[in-house]
């Protein structure tokens, strides 16, 4: 598990060399408040560190697991304007969930488990997404929009049960076909995926 995040004051300590000359200007220096702006900055870094080391992380414990480390290249990052996505992509032999279910299958399951326990002590807000292929939902009960959104719901309790804070929750929703892996086949079986996003700790 990653390490708690250090708080803003700790890092402006960190990224600020102090004086050795112990001068009362240089305290009074050290003691002022950041501005807004210096905030901002400090907690960009501090996310961008943070997610580099899960990235790295997570990919080595992949690595080092037999049961997943042929699903290693399921897993994609993205960096984007509202953080780390980390997408879940089905392939032709392998699928998250069952044909038209929110179930997932056991290896999807210790996929989401083991992103769950990389992710779990980070402090930033969490989005998933849910997307469908462009196939139609057959039955009168469920289209590919309410599917996708329970297999988002379906993760989050997979992560929340594995120890992602309730809290950190900030969307869950399901985009049916409309955001497509490719754009253009929308039948390609990567279409189908889980997007888990950490956001930024500044939404700025």
């Amino acid at each position: 598990a990653l390490p708690r995040a250090a708080t803003q004051t700790g890092l402006l300590q960190i990224l600020t060399p102090r004086d050795v000359t112990g001068s009362k200007d240089s305290e009074k220096e050290q003691n002022a408040e950041p501005s807004e702006d210096e905030k901002r900055r400090i907690s960009n870094e501090l996310d961008q560190a943070n997610f580099e080391k899960l990235q790295r992380e997570l990919n080595e414990s992949l690595s080092r697991n037999k049961e997943l480390s042929n699903l290693k290249d399921q897993v994609n990052f993205v960096r984007e304007k509202e953080g780390l996505r980390i997408e879940v992509i089905d392939k032709a032999d392998f699928s998250m969930f069952a044909l038209g279910t929110t179930k997932l299958s056991p290896r999807a399951l210790s996929l989401i488990q083991e992103i769950a326990r990389s992710i779990s002590a980070m402090p930033n807000k969490i989005k998933v997404t849910g997307h469908t292929d462009s196939v139609p939902h057959k039955g009168p009960e469920r289209n590919n929009w309410s599917l996708s959104a329970e297999r988002a719901e379906s993760t989050r309790q997979v992560l929340g049960v594995r120890g992602v804070d309730e809290t950190r929750f900030a969307r869950i929703e399901g985009v049916a076909d409309k955001e497509p892996f490719n754009p253009s086949d929308g039948l390609d079986p990567r279409n189908r995926r889980i997007s888990i996003t950490l956001m930024y700790s500044d939404p700025n």
